[in-house]
């Protein structure tokens, strides 16, 4: 900088103050409580011009527990290994790999984490098709598992509009079993769909056993909190190629097509 491009002495303490700062690159101000509505934009903007970017038309969202582990006990290992398998498959039949120009439906995301998240995502890159992760900040560290693309790789600091983006473009949902986080996502798309707040998005539960165990929807409709009918949102499976038979007859691959995510984003 020469010397007649320095700034007047008399004016460095209004050069140095924070609110001379370019709002844009004030990270005070953006990080402040009264922006909350701007990060919110921004986050839902950034993710949303990058899927467009991508050609990303749809997405087969595959929920999971992160605490599974690919050599785990018990069932562990075989829920990762479904998984993996059901992300291979459901990339090669689904329309990841061959949609015309080099845009793509029905492209596994995840919550990109480890886990059954890591495994779904695995299977897409194994048979050379996109991978989608939605990670999210945590308190504890949590690092996007290897095998999401990286263009399309997000981190998000509020759980609403991570969750608003899983559920955009979702044609269709898998859930394998978890904790909290997948019970979350799972009720989130289950409300959706009973109020018709989206179109119809097929819903796969892996595993019957393990998720009767844990959740007795039947109690349910005895207690006359839900209808007979909403027990027909949802269908079980216990292996990849049974889940994806399952979305088929919910009528995935049939009642979607390029517009189907416009229709959801309308109503989310």
């Amino acid at each position: 900088m020469t010397e007649k491009n320095l700034p007047p002495i008399q004016s460095l303490d209004q050069i140095n103050s924070p609110t001379y700062r370019l709002a844009a690159l004030d990270q005070d101000f953006l990080l402040s409580e009264d922006m909350r509505g701007v990060r919110f934009l921004l986050e839902y903007s950034k993710a949303e011009l990058a899927l467009k970017r991508a050609g990303v038309l749809s997405t087969l969202v595959v929920f999971g527990g992160a605490r599974v582990r690919e050599n785990g006990p018990g069932k562990e290992a075989h829920w990762y290994a479904e998984a993996r398998k059901f992300g291979r498959l459901a990339s090669e039949r689904g329309g990841a790999l061959h949609g015309p120009d080099k845009q793509c439906k029905n492209v596994i995301a995840t919550g990109g984490g480890p886990g059954c998240m890591e495994a779904a995502n695995r299977g897409a890159i194994e048979v050379g098709a996109p991978s989608i992760g939605f990670n999210i900040t945590l308190p504890h560290e949590q690092f996007p598992n290897a095998y999401t693309t990286p263009a399309l790789t997000f981190n998000f600091h509020y759980f609403a509009m991570r969750k608003m983006h899983l559920a955009m473009r979702a044609n269709g949902l898998v859930v394998f079993p978890g904790g909290f986080g997948t019970l979350d996502e799972l009720f989130e798309i289950l409300t959706l769909r009973q109020t018709r707040k989206a179109p119809l998005v097929p819903i796969v539960l892996f595993d019957e056993a393990y998720w009767r165990s844990i959740i007795n929807f039947d109690k349910l409709v005895e207690h006359r909190t839900i209808d007979a009918a909403d027990l027909t949102l949802f269908r079980y499976a216990d292996t990849a190629e049974a889940a994806w038979e399952a979305l088929v007859e919910q009528g995935f691959g049939r009642a979607h097509d390029e517009s189907a995510p416009d229709v959801v984003q309308k109503d989310i």
